[in-house]
């Protein structure tokens, strides 16, 4: 099956970004990223998040306006931190025929990770934008580590973690340029 990427934009949505680690940060990264996807032919996959303080059609539940989905692009509706879980999702890919997905978004421990790892389980290769995920903005408290050190170890999994066949790349933007991953030669 030939290479065939999409870009994963989640739940930038106005009331995570508000609370997000290094917001303007990671908004200005995913948009050059989804700019340079489009100039590819690469689809952009906006994902929203439906529920509690993301109440449909509300402002806290919109799509940041830098990141807003262009015409033509798809969204897709989800009411749990796994993109996949009961929404349009994977068929879309499936009719796509995506076989790797670029994940960007909030929040880094929840929304990106299991999502990341879903598309793993269910045949994705996978790219995670290194620089073009976050968390909510929180000091090394109650359990949780500090938001920088949340991402940096996020990263360092999924750059340790074995899918076997499935590749599995953390990137920095400025890396991904949508094209197959090169496969070591076996001789």
């Amino acid at each position: 099956m030939p290479h065939a990427p999409a870009l994963l934009v989640l739940d930038m949505q106005n009331a995570a970004v508000a609370i997000s680690h290094r917001p303007k940060e990671t908004v200005t990264t995913i948009a050059l990223l989804r700019e340079r996807a489009r100039g590819a032919d690469v689809p952009v996959i906006t994902v929203q998040h439906d529920g509690p303080g993301l109440e449909p059609g509300t402002e806290a539940w919109r799509i940041v306006p830098e990141l807003a989905p262009g015409e033509g692009e798809k969204v897709v509706r989800k009411g749990t931190a796994d993109a996949f879980l009961d929404s349009d999702l994977g068929p879309f890919l499936t009719a796509l025929g995506v076989t790797e997905v670029v994940v960007t978004g909030f929040a880094t421990e929840f929304c990106v990770d299991t999502t990341a790892r879903q598309a793993l389980s269910r045949g994705y290769d996978l790219v995670l934008v290194a620089d073009g995920h976050t968390t909510s903005a929180r000091p090394d408290v109650d359990g949780f580590v500090a938001s920088d050190r949340a991402v940096l170890h996020h990263n360092a999994i999924y750059r340790h973690i074995g899918f076997p066949p499935r590749s599995i790349r953390v990137l920095p933007a400025a890396d991904v340029d949508f094209t197959a991953p090169q496969v070591p030669d076996p001789a």
